[in-house]
């Protein structure tokens, strides 16, 4: 199970535009066969601070992901609401060891 963490900054007028895309993108993401899980996460004390959290399956699910149509859509649709460029972290899951979401 690879766990990838994005860190987003949105500009404070993009806050409800950009979680409703991201929420529309995670909609159509956990239907990829290769996720597993895919959370948008808002900072309760920064509303402009995302994470989204998505859980693949396999190391080529995240490639597939990224040639899918809605995230191109989200990602065309987001670029000028973000404050800064976005960035990721990489992790693999250590617990539970058979999680099979």
């Amino acid at each position: 199970m690879l766990v990838v963490h994005v860190q987003v900054h949105v500009k404070p007028e993009c806050v409800d535009a950009f979680r409703a895309a991201s929420i529309a993108n995670a909609r159509e993401s956990v239907k990829e066969p290769g996720m597993a899980r895919f959370d948008v996460m808002q900072n309760a004390a920064d509303p402009t601070h995302f994470v989204l959290v998505e859980a693949y399956r396999t190391p080529e699910a995240p490639a597939a992901h990224k040639e899918t149509v809605h995230y191109a859509l989200w990602r065309d649709t987001v670029a000028e609401m973000m404050a800064e460029p976005r960035n990721s972290d990489k992790f693999v899951n250590c617990f539970p060891e058979d999680a099979g979401w």
